[in-house]
């Protein structure tokens, strides 16, 4: 196994000076909006995808799954099923970090959050306690079909798999960011996956892919966070991505407070009124909140 920071970036320690502006930043804000992504989870052993060195993209040639490959292609189907049966009982364990305690401490014992919208699909904010919680790309604990939209918690989903693939001994522990694992292509293609029990359609798990969109009753939802919100504290995401890069711009053309935690550089940046650039366990667990 992997120690959890071994797939932290290479990073400046926190300064005094730098806390002390988060915790200014945080005590002055009433409904703080907090925009998390994979940098606040690597603390806790889950690899993001695009960070310098130790990022998936950076270990390996694998490229995420595009939505429409999954839906169409059979063998993409097998592939993501099989890697993911490997790797869901390691990634259903993870547990929240440091820095997920203290944005619910925010929340619940400070009054200081509103909302928590998270890029994350590995339910650590829950798990830690936070109770308004956005999952902008979903959550890998549901599997959903595509066509009638019915749903079923993934845990069952895994004991369907394990009857369905007696055969299945998975060896391989390289986790990733969407929870599989690399196992043989031989595994891969005699791995067996159900159809939905209620359609007959496409089973995919209730995350956003690459290529897909966010369904519109969560862009709405965030868009309602945005006008009630008075700050917004982006950590552990580089706004790559355009849903939460979306929710940065919109919370600055309202004029509103913006402060960044995230090792390297932004896409957000120019727009933000404070940005540290360290580790968000550095900086969150250690705020003087009042």
């Amino acid at each position: 196994y992997n120690s959890p920071l071994s797939f932290v970036p290479k990073h400046s320690p926190a300064q005094n000076d730098d806390i002390d502006k988060i915790s200014t930043f945080i005590n002055s804000a009433n409904k703080l909006l907090v925009l998390t992504g994979a940098g606040i989870s690597t603390e806790s052993g889950i690899p993001d995808y695009r960070s310098e060195g130790v990022g998936l993209y950076a270990r390996s040639s694998r490229r995420p799954i595009q939505y429409q490959d999954f839906i169409k292609k059979e063998f993409v189907r097998k592939r993501y099923w099989a890697r993911n049966f490997v790797g869901w009982p390691r990634f259903s364990s993870f547990l929240p970090n440091s820095v997920h305690f203290m944005i619910k401490d925010l929340e619940i014992k400070h009054g200081k959050v509103c909302c928590v919208v998270t890029q994350n699909v590995d339910k650590l904010h829950t798990k830690a306690g936070s109770r308004h919680v956005i999952e902008l790309h979903g959550s890998a604990f549901k599997v959903m079909c595509s066509d009638c939209n019915n749903t079923m918690d993934r845990h069952h989903f895994q004991t369907i798999l394990e009857e369905m693939n007696c055969h299945m001994k998975g060896t391989s522990m390289m986790i990733r960011p969407d929870g599989d694992v690399d196992i043989s292509q031989d595994e891969e293609q005699r791995f067996l996956v159900p159809s939905c029990s209620q359609c007959g359609g496409v089973l995919k798990p209730d995350i956003v892919f690459f290529g897909d969109n966010v369904p519109q009753e969560r862009v709405e939802a965030v868009k309602h966070e945005i006008e009630n919100c008075d700050s917004l504290l982006v950590l552990g995401t580089s706004l790559t991505v355009f849903s939460s890069y979306r929710i940065l711009l919109q919370v600055s053309e309202n004029k509103k407070q913006i402060a960044i935690v995230n090792i390297g550089p932004t896409r957000g940046d120019k727009y933000a009124h404070i940005k540290v650039d360290t580790k968000c366990g550095d900086i969150i667990p250690k705020l003087l909140v009042h």
